[in-house]
């Protein structure tokens, strides 16, 4: 049973890092003119208000991790070239997320190379849940 659970934590995080090498190797990323804010910080503006990029690659970004998660993100945002967020859905178990952080960090990080990133895990109700900063430097990625 715990090998089972192991794999299917594997196939996982495996499956989401394939999909976004593949399809993001050829993307670009542009810098952002102005910052946002992002969802969860003192901003008066609200999740709901907020796109899914702030810039056209990022927003194209944020649409191909909805649709290529296979139900495991609901919703995702990235802002300027160093940060994305990502709403999971409830069928993401617990010890399930920090996997898929770290494979999002390495597909992100493929559209970002040479870049310190964040991506910033929120439970299905949109609360903050997981911070994964990845130190380019260092290749670690660190959980808060």
């Amino acid at each position: 049973m715990k090998l089972i659970k192991q794999f299917r934590q594997l196939f996982i995080a495996l499956s989401l890092v394939l999909v976004l090498v593949t399809t993001t190797a050829c993307g670009t990323v542009t810098q952002a003119r102005e910052p946002v804010a992002l969802p969860g910080s003192n901003s008066p503006i609200g999740y709901g208000q907020v796109e899914r990029g702030n810039t056209r690659t990022g927003q194209e970004l944020g649409d191909w991790v909805v649709k290529t998660s296979r139900g495991l993100v609901q919703d995702a945002y990235v802002r300027g070239d160093d940060k994305l967020g990502a709403v999971i859905s409830s069928q993401v178990r617990p010890n399930e997320v920090r996997p898929l952080a770290k494979s999002l960090i390495q597909g992100f990080h493929q559209n970002a190379p040479k870049r310190d990133l964040t991506v910033l895990m929120y439970a299905p109700d949109k609360k903050l849940i997981l911070t994964a900063k990845y130190n380019d430097t260092t290749k670690q990625i660190e959980y808060q």
